[in-house]
């Protein structure tokens, strides 16, 4: 069988970022919250929520779409997306690179009220504008 370099480069960059996907996959009660693109952004991706041993939310989001150099800040507010509360409820690393990792100080069970939203926002100058959301779906029995 004859395997082609860029095939290679592919196979070597899945098994290096095995360990990591693998690790956010598997952990028990992890909850992934589709981000839908908003106001003709064309930017989307998920967030994935997972507790953490001390009683946190880890909250990564991973985009696509996302301009080059932009820096959007990520906030959880109060919803559902089509009509978000504009005061953020928690703060969230801003999206660069099409990614961003925050610890937020509440356990996951206080984010899936059924009424949370994770928004993105252009910029830090044009918070204003709304570029993508994803609501946080409420646990079962909620």
């Amino acid at each position: 069988m004859r395997t082609t370099l860029p095939a290679m480069v592919t196979l070597a960059m899945l098994i290096a970022t095995w360990p990591a996907m693998a690790d956010q996959a598997s952990q028990p009660g992890s909850v992934q919250v589709p981000i839908a693109a908003q106001n003709g952004s064309n930017q989307t991706g998920v967030a994935t929520l997972t507790p953490t041993s001390d009683n946190k939310t880890r909250v990564d989001i991973t985009l696509t779409g996302e301009p080059d150099g932009a820096s959007e800040p990520a906030h959880i507010h109060k919803g559902p997306c089509k009509s978000l509360d504009p005061k953020p409820t928690y703060p969230l690393t801003s999206v660069a690179g099409g990614k961003s990792t925050t610890v937020v100080d509440v356990p996951l069970s206080q984010l899936q009220t059924g009424s949370l939203a994770i928004n993105l926002h252009e910029s830090a100058s044009a918070i204003q504008n709304y570029v993508a959301c994803g609501n946080i779906p409420a646990a079962a029995g909620t």
